[in-house]
């Protein structure tokens, strides 16, 4: 989608005023699950980045994954953006990210770093204008999501021209140039953030990326064992029961 600049006044206060009517609500019905491929049909048609299709959805093999959420974010009870929030771990690597970039995130896997890797991203395009703020709050999960699993890297997979607004709202770095991506006719580059390097500078901006235990858990405890996070900062640090089998 094209990212609308951040205003200089009032860009925060207008941001958090709108978190207090937004829904975001993990789609696990078939439905659900149903309308959100329907909306990446329509998103990624109307900015060029598909083929029309006849079943006019878009669904990948990672939708059915379990280190996988497909969140519907909804406004005054409409569903107006969607995105997938993926964990990769060294023992459960497989993320649209790991897949198009193994040579740059396969060895900071074998390394034990786990990684949340936001994809899908899209929004109604007849809400995308008329609402500049849904960036920030769509993609406000991906550091809720972090901040769960205590993750290491961020990463974003995204068309060059859309670098900018990562690199200044979420402090990612290019990791590498835009290559093919699955399903999807426009390349997309591989941009990377060490979250607990920059996530207190983030925090500070955008106060609005907070997030408090009781909603981290209420989103992403659909699992339970294998995918529980690890210690919250501060805290001793210890890997998911997935990083370490028993």
């Amino acid at each position: 989608m094209d990212f609308v600049q951040q205003t200089r006044s009032g860009s925060v206060d207008r941001k958090t005023e709108l978190l207090d009517r937004v829904d975001y609500h993990l789609a696990e019905k078939d439905e659900e699950k149903d309308e959100i491929y329907r909306l990446r049909y329509r998103a990624y048609l109307h900015e060029g980045a598909i083929e029309p299709n006849r079943d006019h959805k878009i669904t990948d093999r990672f939708d059915d994954l379990p280190n996988s959420w497909i969140f519907g974010i909804h406004i005054d009870g409409m569903l107006v953006s969607s995105v997938r929030i993926s964990l990769a771990t060294a023992e459960m690597p497989e993320t649209p990210a790991v897949e198009a970039f193994p040579d740059v995130l396969n060895p900071q896997l074998a390394r034990g770093k786990v990684i949340v890797d936001p994809n899908r991203f899209v929004a109604d395009p007849s809400r995308a204008k008329k609402t500049p703020e849904l960036p920030y709050i769509t993609l406000r999960l991906a550091y809720v999501a972090c901040e769960h699993f205590n993750a290491d890297l961020g990463t974003a997979t995204v068309r060059a021209e859309h670098q900018a607004f990562y690199r200044r709202v979420f402090l990612h770095q290019v990791a590498c140039p835009p290559r093919p991506y699955p399903t999807l006719i426009k390349p997309l580059s591989l941009m990377v953030v060490d979250f607990h390097a920059k996530r207190a500078q983030v925090f500070q901006r955008y106060p609005l990326f907070r997030s408090t235990p009781l909603e981290r858990r209420r989103l992403f405890e659909r699992h339970s064992g294998p995918l529980s996070p690890r210690a919250e900062p501060g805290l001793p640090r210890q890997r998911p029961a997935v990083l370490r089998p028993s």
